[in-house]
């Protein structure tokens, strides 16, 4: 397995394209703005944690990422293409559902509900897109399916309805989803807040496999020990804005800002 430290140092800062680079980004629903100008950068095969109060924006920004969300103002990028829009002179163009849909198999996604099929057995819940989407053939769909399984530490469970399954596994089940399109970029949105205490430790194990692999990912978490442990960036966000950003162990254990100082002392 690649060693991620040893990855990123290969290739010279300057030429490196940020996975995704948001610059001024604004998003409102109604007249209430969530993001007030969010400017941050992900570098490839980086884990960039997300933490803040419920309604701070963070989930709202990860909408954004793969255009679930469309913003009200900036520009987004992904790996240095514009998201959800193409760009003439001055003047952004929003693109057409299909070409969305085009750019989001690219980036996976993880909810904090599974949001699995339920009439379909775990493995043909990981095999369908990749069939439904990409026209890969049924045969090589399954297999790689259940090498997705395995990793995720369910290849016993490939049969299993959800309703069959933890709410754990059932995570583990959506994870293995996500990787069969080979995103790019994960994007995950606090996936341990919905389970028992006793089966996050699975769903995170699996989540640390992906960040020593190389996988880029962008994680919203209530988990400060995963935060500290495996990311290398962290933002503290609050009222829509990004309030301080760092290193994970500065953040955590020197936060400079009276409001993460706040907000640390009630979480950790």
């Amino acid at each position: 397995m690649t060693d991620k430290l040893s990855k990123k140092q290969d290739t010279p800062a300057q030429d490196v394209v940020p996975m995704v680079k948001a610059q001024g980004v604004h998003k409102s629903f109604g007249h209430v703005e969530v993001l007030k100008g969010i400017d941050l950068e992900v570098k490839p095969g980086e884990v960039f944690c997300l933490i803040g109060p419920s309604g701070s924006g963070k989930s709202t920004f990860l909408r954004c990422i793969n255009h679930l969300e469309k913003i009200n103002g900036g520009r987004l990028y992904v790996d240095g293409e514009l998201v959800g829009y193409r760009q003439q002179g001055d003047k952004l163009y929003e693109l057409r559902d299909r070409e969305v849909a085009m750019k989001r198999r690219d980036i996976g996604m993880v909810f904090q509900r599974f949001n699995l099929f339920p009439h379909m057995t775990a493995v043909e819940n990981v095999m369908e897109a990749p069939v439904q989407v990409k026209g890969v053939n049924r045969t090589q769909a399954r297999e790689r399916a259940m090498q997705l399984l395995e990793r995720v530490g369910l290849a016993d469970r490939a049969g299993h309805y959800p309703s069959q399954l933890s709410g754990g596994q059932q995570q583990r089940v959506a994870i293995a989803r996500a990787l069969a399109m080979d995103p790019k970029l994960m994007l995950f949105d606090e996936p341990t807040s919905a389970l028992d205490p006793e089966l996050v430790g699975d769903v995170l194990d699996v989540m640390r496999d992906l960040a020593e692999s190389g996988m880029t990912m962008v994680v919203v978490t209530h988990e400060m020990g995963f935060a500290r442990e495996v990311g290398d960036s962290l933002v503290f966000m609050d009222g829509g804005v990004v309030v301080e950003s760092g290193h994970p162990r500065d953040v955590l254990t020197n936060p400079q800002h009276e409001r993460t100082q706040s907000f640390l002392s009630k979480v950790l």
